[in-house]
């Protein structure tokens, strides 16, 4: 468990290095919205990290809209001014990890939000998908295997069925985070999974019949187990 733990920081610290590194290539190339960065192979020679390392970081600067990749093009400045990226990068560089109880309490507002917007907007292509994602979780739990990812695919189908990308993005940036510490946790515990059945099929029902008042509520419900143990351990 140490060398895992070590190894995350350490990857951490070496993104966090390439994202103070890029800034001031940035800065000191007097790069401008719409400019293209050097490749990764580029980058990477450069920095002296892998293009593995490279890429992460890229890709969390996209994430938080500072640079947008376009394929067989290449990776470009977004349409920020230079002092505002300058902030933005200082800000990400200070972020640390979210532990569990942020990403819960994130999980929840998120989850809140796209209940009620996939039930205003699901199409029946959107319903198809919701109920494949139930079934599976149904059919895991009533076999007495885990079914914790087949959980968070119900709930990522629910984001997907609100139609709002940035949601649907946030939950996808922050799912597995939660797969990973759920079981540490011990959050879901024997006849939680068994309750968690019926609270998603009316989540469901809900979003089918296009009652938005409804599947907040029902989602509200869902959550209120996992809320109080989040405020009532120190997790």
């Amino acid at each position: 468990m140490k060398l895992e733990i070590l190894s995350k920081n350490e990857n951490q610290e070496i993104q966090k290095g390439i994202i103070s590194k890029l800034r001031d290539l940035i800065n000191y190339k007097n790069l401008e919205p719409g400019d293209k960065l050097p490749s990764e192979r580029s980058l990477s020679e450069k920095f002296e990290v892998s293009r593995s390392n490279i890429r992460e970081a890229i890709q969390k600067l996209e994430f938080y809209g500072l640079l947008n990749t376009i394929p067989q093009s290449g990776t470009f400045l977004a349409n920020i001014g230079v002092i505002a990226m300058n902030g933005m990068i200082e800000d990400i560089l200070r972020l640390d990890e979210p532990d569990f109880k942020s990403l819960v309490e994130t999980r929840i507002l998120l989850e809140l939000k796209t209940a009620r917007l996939a039930a205003l907007r699901r199409t029946d292509d959107d319903l198809q998908l919701l109920k494949q994602a139930l079934d599976a979780y149904t059919l895991k739990v009533e076999s007495g295997e885990d079914a914790v990812q087949e959980d968070l695919l119900f709930h990522l189908a629910i984001a997907k069925a609100s139609h709002n990308t940035s949601m649907n993005a946030f939950m996808l940036h922050i799912t597995p985070e939660i797969i990973t510490n759920f079981e540490t946790y011990h959050v879901c515990d024997g006849n939680q999974a068994f309750l968690g059945i019926q609270e998603h099929r009316d989540i469901f029902d809900a979003i089918k019949n296009k009652d938005p008042k409804l599947a907040k509520e029902k989602m509200k419900k869902h959550f209120k187990v996992l809320y109080q143990y989040c405020y009532n351990k120190n997790v």
